[in-house]
């Protein structure tokens, strides 16, 4: 049986406020993109043009200084566009995807007519489980998430060292081992023991 630590961190969620700020944003950006290219066409140079003469000299007929800052600024600003559209369009996966779960919670909040209780926080999820192993007999399923392994549930769990430690120290004796498995609570009995295959579980 193979177990991952479960990664309990909350995910921030996107608000429609924050894809508008972002909007506003690019907005601004394009905004002074846009002040800066009017400014190299008055100054009739353009993002290309040369800004020497034809013997080399620096243009006399063009403000240097203004022009080279205006062409800097300008790509410094298409690469923030680019970052800030980057940003807008995963702004937008995350809301939509939001979207969608409050959608289906809702629609399961109006399906369940009784009281929900809470479930256990688990700590461990079931990877792999071998057939014909204990944990198979056991009734381990895969994608069980763990909440209860004998004596270790979510409040005194620190890694997964914990669970072997049970294991080797219950050999032969049943373990109460408390799982969530599509969103209910279950119970089973393991007992860990030598077979066929590696370890004690399976």
């Amino acid at each position: 049986m193979k177990m991952t630590e479960e990664n309990n961190a909350v995910k921030p969620n996107v608000t429609e406020d924050d894809v508008r700020l972002l909007i506003k944003r690019k907005d601004d950006i394009e905004e002074q993109i846009k002040a800066y290219h009017d400014m190299l066409q008055t100054a009739g140079v353009g993002m290309d043009a040369p800004l020497v003469d034809v013997e080399g000299f620096p243009r006399a007929d063009v403000d240097l200084y203004k022009v080279r800052t205006a062409r800097h600024n300008i790509s410094c600003l298409q690469n923030d566009h680019k970052a800030i559209m980057v940003e807008i369009e995963e702004a937008l996966h995350k809301l939509h995807a939001t979207a969608r779960v409050k959608h289906k919670k809702d629609e399961a909040k109006m399906e369940v007519t009784e009281p929900t209780v809470s479930l256990p926080a688990p700590f461990a999820l079931v990877d792999a489980v071998t057939q014909g192993s204990p944990a198979f007999q056991a009734g381990l399923r895969v994608g069980d998430e763990i909440i209860e392994f004998g004596s270790i549930n979510a409040h005194n769990f620190r890694n997964l060292r914990d669970v072997a430690s049970v294991v080797q120290h219950s050999e032969g004796k049943s373990l109460r081992v408390g799982v969530i498995r599509s969103g209910q609570e279950v119970h089973l009995n393991l007992t860990p023991k030598q077979w066929s295959g590696r370890g004690l579980l399976g």
